[in-house]
């Protein structure tokens, strides 16, 4: 079946292979009758906004300034943490042979205005929603804006515009025992099967819901589900490969998102897989090092992710392809692979003090797995702005 027949046999297509090659990323096409909710126009023809390269940009980048986003948590912010260069503020990203729109704030806020977006997930997706209230929270006066930590969900409020953003924690989607936002660092970690309404109940009707999910499930080979109830005296729990665990709970997700998600009314979208940098041997460093001290991007365009990765890319392919569901994947992977300068490294609220043997070791404490804010998490949503408004 040529690419012509798939777009004409199904309301979106995925680009095979997509994940595999350099500059290609996972497309979604609508029929041509079908008009999302929010969009206002189309990006232009053949351009693929996920393939590109990163360029210099000290005008326009960062989109806001560090200290005047009062809402970001001291696991985010690296300057204020000590971080001593800036070099990694000032990129921008630039799609090949095409441009993405600046990201408007009020343009934005006018499309939330009566309505609640939502990031669901991980810390990482704690991070994308603390971009996203960054970005926004500078056009709202100081006394018509709010946030609240409401247990598992935080709710930043726009008074003005009765919209709200918020992030809902639960790292695996489905019902876990590292659900608790505070108390979430489990030694062995349990997904219950068929739980998903379980949070899903408090994302009934969201008009913008943002899911992220992926690197809870793969501490080890194999993952905990359990069948049955965590009130369960005597509890079933059974190994599962964590590929398939994982394809699990993305079709719960999809199932959850065709019976409780209007697409003539709102948007889902799926943040892919966030890269680390936990090994700079991988991008010609010392087989010792990871992200601490690198101030520069890789250079290499063509830098893959590596191949465990990949599987669990395939993963989501397989997944996402397989679902008739309307839902809006964000490609975010191989551009911010190249982004080995954005992490926290050691510039964070450290919530325990650190030894003797850390300090005088700062990779071994080094985080490679969150992003510095303002930092490469703004252009997810500058990717997300692109997506919601221009299909």
């Amino acid at each position: 079946m040529t690419t012509t027949q798939l777009e004409s046999s199904s309301p979106f297509f995925f680009l095979r292979k997509a994940f595999f090659l350099p500059y290609f990323s996972i497309l979604l096409v609508m029929k041509t009758e079908d008009r999302l909710a929010f969009a206002i126009g189309r990006i232009e023809n053949g351009c693929d906004i996920f393939s590109g390269q990163w360029v210099r940009d000290e005008e326009s980048h960062p989109l806001y300034k560090e200290s005047e986003c009062p809402y970001l948590l001291p696991q985010q912010t690296c300057l204020a943490h000590g971080r001593p260069d800036r070099d990694y503020l000032h990129w921008k990203w630039q799609p090949h042979g095409c441009s993405i729109p600046r990201f408007n704030g009020t343009m934005m806020l006018e499309a939330l205005r009566g309505k609640r977006m939502m990031f669901v997930g991980d810390s990482l997706s704690r991070g994308h929603y603390g971009s996203m209230v960054c970005l926004l929270q500078k056009f709202i006066p100081d006394n018509a804006k709010s946030i609240e930590d409401a247990g598992q969900r935080t709710i930043f409020t726009a008074k003005e515009y009765n919209a709200t953003i918020e992030f809902y924690w639960c790292p695996l989607l489905l019902e876990s025992n590292a659900d608790n936002p505070w108390k979430h660092r489990v030694e062995e970690r349990i997904a219950r099967k068929d739980s998903i309404n379980k949070h899903g109940q408090h994302w009934r009707g969201v008009d913008i819901l943002v899911f992220h999910t992926y690197l809870w499930w793969y501490k080890d080979e194999y993952f905990k589900i359990l069948e049955g109830s965590f009130e369960d005296k005597v509890k079933k729990i059974i190994d599962v490969r964590s590929d398939d665990a994982y394809r699990m709970a993305l079709e719960s997700m999809l199932k959850w998102v065709e019976e409780n998600m209007d697409p003539a009314k709102t948007r889902t979208f799926f943040t892919s897989i966030s890269p680390t940098h936990g090994r700079n041997v991988l991008w010609g460093g010392d087989k010792k090092g990871n992200c601490y001290n690198e101030s520069t991007l890789v250079e290499n365009l063509n830098y893959d992710v590596p191949r465990p990765l990949k599987k669990t890319m395939r993963v989501i392919d397989e997944a996402l392809s397989n679902s008739n569901v309307q839902i809006t994947f964000l490609n975010i992977t191989r551009l911010s692979n190249y982004r080995k300068d954005g992490h926290l490294s050691i510039y964070k609220k450290q919530w325990t003090p650190l030894t003797a043997e850390q300090l005088a070791n700062p990779v071994s404490y080094s985080d490679c797995i969150h992003w510095c804010l303002p930092g490469v998490q703004d252009t997810w949503n500058e990717l997300l702005f692109t997506k919601l408004f221009y299909p």
